[in-house]
């Protein structure tokens, strides 16, 4: 789950890590409140869950609070690559010396938590990695006893701050952040910039938080905090059935249950010349509602061409998978090709089921994804 930069910022100060003051706005006459509050020069940002806010035109100084509600009434609905900017974040305009990339993130290689600092902040990381990737210290942190101090004090001379008062406040930043991280069961926190004030001090300007969506139930302030107002429908869809969906590019539409069968199912139709529409995984024990829902999710996507099914009827019968493409059907019919390949529980009742429908049958996981793929490029 992705976290607002404003949100993002409040869950960091909660932590004690420095931040600018503001707040955040969803009219132009609340930008500019918050403005007269801050009573210096500030910066209006667009919040949405997209890059290039600022190249599109959603990140703007305003000096004045009059500026600042004339700005945040032109931001304010922008579209920015789709997506309809319903807030803003009015935070204070703060003049810095250097700017400083922050991070902590899960190293899946490791399986640790790895601590990434550069001196080179206020870019992509991606491009710093890409270009000098000599500017990137990494630190992992121990699973057990956690980010240590010394490690922490590594970072800072690592990335240049040589005097002492720094070293001790970025350290000081670098284990809260690595604490908010592990508190809040994150992916990633990550502060871009975190800059060197005029003074020496330093003060977080921008940040992104990912929660692992699987942790939510131990965290509901933080579920309480989920903007679904920038998710796709389909997504939406998917997360109140309890479907676990990604979007792809692909034209062929794939339904099986279980993540590891759905990864191999995808594996074996790129293999034989395909690509997947989506990651669709409905799960053990699917009924035919989940199931019909999964179909509605997979049919609604205008780029597939063909859907596989591939489900393993363990705990999941087959029986009810069919019940729930027939309930489907019967509720949005389509033309597109459905290639179904059904085993396990209840596998006799389930063809029978569908003997007399549109569905294509396949005996073996490898004949469903060539029928998949052919019907797919005789679509196109």
């Amino acid at each position: 789950m992705k976290l607002h930069e404003y949100q993002a910022r409040a869950l960091l100060a909660q932590h004690g890590i420095p931040v600018t003051g503001g707040g955040v706005a969803t009219t132009a006459a609340e930008a500019r409140t918050i403005a007269e509050e801050l009573g210096r020069r500030v910066v209006i940002k667009a919040q949405v869950f997209v890059g290039g806010r600022g190249k599109a035109g959603g990140v703007k100084l305003a000096d004045t609070p009059a500026e600042a509600e004339q700005i945040a009434s032109q931001i304010l609905g922008m579209d920015i690559k789709g997506l309809t900017v319903e807030k803003v974040l009015v935070a204070e305009a703060i003049s810095y010396q250097k700017e400083i990339y922050l991070s902590a993130i899960l190293d899946r290689a490791t399986k640790r938590v790895v601590m990434i600092a550069s001196a080179e902040g206020g870019v992509e990381i991606e491009e710093v990695a890409r270009t000098n990737p000599e500017a990137i210290i990494k630190i992992p942190a121990h699973p057990q006893l956690g980010l240590q101090e010394y490690q922490a004090r590594e970072l800072a001379f690592a990335i240049g701050l040589t005097d002492g008062k720094q070293a001790r406040q970025f350290a000081q930043i670098a284990t809260a952040l690595y604490q908010t991280f592990v508190k809040s069961d994150a992916s990633l926190v990550e502060i871009n910039p975190l800059v060197i004030r005029d003074d020496g001090s330093l003060l977080a300007l921008d940040s992104k938080v990912l929660i692992d969506d699987s942790a939510l139930f131990r965290h509901p302030e933080l579920e309480a905090m989920r903007d679904t107002s920038d998710e796709p429908e389909a997504e939406q869809l998917a997360r109140a059935a309890d479907i676990t969906f990604i979007k792809l590019d692909g034209s062929i539409g794939c339904m099986v249950n279980g993540a590891g069968l759905a990864m191999a199912t995808m594996d074996v139709v790129k293999l034989y010349g395909g690509e997947p529409a989506n990651f669709l995984d409905i799960g053990g024990g699917a009924d035919k509602n989940k199931v019909r829902t999964a179909l509605e999710i997979i049919l609604a996507d205008p780029n597939v061409k063909a859907v596989m099914f591939n489900i393993f009827g363990g705990i999941t019968r087959v029986d009810e998978v069919a019940r729930g493409i027939i309930a489907a059907l019967e509720e949005v019919p389509t033309s597109i090709p459905l290639i179904a390949r059904l085993t396990g529980t209840n596998q006799e009742e389930g063809l029978r089921l569908l003997a007399e429908s549109q569905l294509i049958p396949a005996t073996s996981l490898a004949e469903a994804a060539q029928k998949a793929v052919e019907a797919a490029k005789a679509a196109a």
